[in-house]
């Protein structure tokens, strides 16, 4: 039995051996909002790896020289499934220079896609995106209004970063940054949550449980969390 088998062998040591594996041309899923529930360590563990020509895919690729602008900018990404580019002026160069691949896709769609890969759901219609670039080369199908084909997004790794995980791999998130995670999570053949709390299993009672542990392969306590915030709002400056 491997240790990914075995449901209660889930706890690795750090990220560079939760992330065994993961090899050039795969494709990753990576949670947060801006920089709000980012995997900090996954991806400090991917800039240290000698891979290539990842897909990557995520609601923004990065913001402002963090997050997952560190693998950007080592060339190791060849293409992006995003939502938000605004604030990752890495990004847009390379869009420029066509040293990137990408497609832009409505946030609510973008979510939805992750979530029909984890259900099983083959494809859906939504009239987002209809009379746009974003419909270039889908289906179209009339029902009380235009409507285009959207396919599921699925990947290969999802590195996803929880606020408390048991032994078995349920996850607690603290407040917004469960964003896209828990769908993730369902999405990916293996997923990889780093966690700021190890706790016993039972310490997190049923009812708040965010993702259950059958969607969650690999958890690893990470460590040094900077829990970047993109703009500081105080009273004075309101």
């Amino acid at each position: 039995m491997t240790k990914d088998s075995d449901p209660f062998k889930k706890v690795y040591a750090n990220a560079q051996e939760a992330l065994d594996g993961l090899c050039s041309g795969m494709s990753i899923m990576s949670g947060g909002f801006g920089l709000c529930g980012i995997p900090e360590n996954s991806i400090d563990a991917i800039t240290q790896m000698d891979i290539k020509d990842l897909t990557v895919i995520s609601n923004n690729i990065g913001n402002s020289g963090r997050g997952l602008v560190k693998i950007l900018v080592q060339k190791k990404i060849k293409k992006a499934y995003c939502s938000y580019v605004g604030g990752n002026p890495d990004l847009e160069q390379q869009i420029l220079n066509k040293e990137i691949e990408y497609e832009l896709v409505p946030q609510g769609t973008f979510a939805e896609r992750i979530r029909a890969a984890g259900m099983g759901i083959r494809g859906f219609y939504t009239p987002t995106g209809y009379g746009t670039v974003v419909a270039d080369k889908k289906e179209i199908k009339v029902f009380d209004r235009p409507c285009i084909l959207e396919l599921p997004l699925d990947a290969d790794f999802a590195i996803i970063k929880a606020q408390k995980a048991d032994p078995y791999g349920n996850l607690w998130f603290k407040e917004a940054a469960r964003n896209f995670s828990p769908l993730m999570a369902m999405a990916a053949k293996i997923t990889v949550a780093e966690v700021e709390e190890l706790v016993e299993l039972g310490d997190i009672p049923p009812e708040d449980v965010h993702v259950p542990g059958i969607f969650v392969q690999r958890i690893y306590q990470g460590k040094n969390y900077q829990n970047d915030i993109e703009f500081l709002i105080t009273k004075d400056n309101q």
